[in-house]
């Protein structure tokens, strides 16, 4: 069996992306990002979906982005309410997935995998750059520059099986490769209750994608 090193948030879409990897035999190394987030939460739920997918080892890595700012999820910006709108959104977070899949990058060549997941989507989406197939190739070609393993002919792969999905077809994905989707939370701006807001561009998504699926969503 390959190793792979899955970035997973706790979310639907990296949870289904895990699920895939290891339908595909994949041996999962599960890497959760704790960069001090708005809604901290996921990494709990991130911590549940490693455990049911049988992840061999999954880390939470201390990585604090409210340093940086410039985000609605790591500074005192308001989360949008008002619906996905077109252009780039006050939640995008500073070059996230080019550290993230740095990081990923870094434990995959010293845990000898040559494969990473992440769960970018480039169709239902909320415009960020780091989820187009554009920066997904081109971080590629860099990993395979930059390490050892890359220059010495073991050629790294970066998985993106959701790029071309709607969040109906995700759904559908999850459900396909058994998914643990009842586990994952999506919401940007949690309720001090502790439940998802239902307004920020993320719940609308999920909401859009579970509706059009025509399934109930498990997790709500």
């Amino acid at each position: 069996m390959k190793t792979a090193v899955v970035l997973l948030s706790g979310g639907l879409d990296s949870t289904t992306v895990a699920a895939m990897a290891r339908a595909d035999g994949f041996r999962l190394l599960a890497l959760t990002i704790d960069y001090n987030q708005r809604h901290r939460i996921e990494l709990t739920h991130a911590a549940r979906v490693a455990a049911a997918l049988g992840a061999e080892r999954h880390i939470t890595l201390p990585l604090d982005l409210r340093g940086f700012g410039g985000s609605a999820l790591t500074a005192d910006i308001d989360v949008p309410k008002s619906g996905v709108e077109p252009g780039i959104p006050v939640t995008y977070v500073p070059a996230r997935n080019t550290i993230f899949l740095s990081v990923a990058l870094g434990w995959a060549e010293a845990a000898g995998a040559r494969d990473l997941f992440i769960g970018v989507n480039a169709l239902d989406y909320s415009g960020y750059p780091d989820c187009r197939p554009e920066f997904i190739a081109a971080f590629e070609m860099m990993a395979n520059a930059a390490t050892k393993a890359g220059v010495e002919g073991e050629q790294f792969k970066v998985h993106t099986p959701l790029a071309a999905m709607t969040k109906a077809d995700i759904v559908r994905a999850a459900a396909a490769v058994g998914a643990p989707i009842e586990l994952t939370w999506s919401c940007y701006d949690p309720t001090p209750a502790g439940t998802p807001c239902g307004e920020c561009d993320s719940c609308r998504l999920r909401a859009k994608g579970f509706a059009e699926a025509g399934v109930a969503d498990p997790a709500l």
